[in-house]
């Protein structure tokens, strides 16, 4: 019996057992406020990750969480439940149609700049990856944000920004790669 190889970690089964098309739609394309996050998960060698999921978790537009242990005031959306999910084709692409969140508390009574939390899976990886996805048009918010402030290297913050890439019918397209190791590797937690 052979050992486990590093490309066996995560397995081909990942997309084939999780992957749901729906759960890439957190909004209707045409809903109001609707902006489309697209994106690509690179190796260290920059080649694309053909067999990666994102996860991302995200409050309303009101800045709450569709969950019981969020106790703040803000109003609740019927229907948003704030996770989606996404596998990257063949050329490591992803996307995702959401709304952009409300800003949430954070520690020491601070407002968070609107994110996305992201959980990365790709083969080869032990345990997955968590990041954020900001959006760079928040100046002001992101500026006040006290896990963006944390990163000292402003080339370190911006692998965190979601670029404004265009816009279609009144809704914004961002763009945000998601690098595993490397040059311009993504800055990763540890939670």
């Amino acid at each position: 019996m052979r050992g486990i190889t590093p490309s066996q970690t995560v397995g081909p089964f990942l997309k084939i057992g999780l992957e749901r098309d729906e759960l890439q739609y957190l909004v209707r394309e045409d809903a109001d406020g609707a902006i489309k996050i697209l994106g690509h998960v690179y190796d260290g060698e920059g080649k694309p990750v053909p067999d990666a999921m994102i996860e991302i978790w995200q409050a309303n537009i009101h800045g709450k969480y569709a969950h019981p242990d969020d106790s703040s005031e803000s109003a609740i959306i019927e229907g948003f439940s704030g996770f989606g999910r996404s596998c990257t084709d063949k050329d490591g692409k992803f996307f995702f149609v959401t709304v952009k969140p409300g800003r949430v508390s954070g520690r020491g009574n601070t407002l968070q700049a609107p994110h996305l939390a992201v959980n990365v899976f790709a083969r080869g990886m032990l345990k997955h990856q968590v990041t954020r996805i900001y959006f760079e048009d928040e100046i002001e918010s992101n500026s006040e944000d006290p896990i963006l402030n944390s990163i000292v290297e402003k080339a370190d913050r911006n692998t965190l920004l979601a670029k404004i890439s265009q816009s279609e019918k009144n809704n914004f397209v961002y763009s945000f790669d998601i690098h595993l190791q490397g040059e311009g590797e993504t800055v990763f937690f540890e939670v």
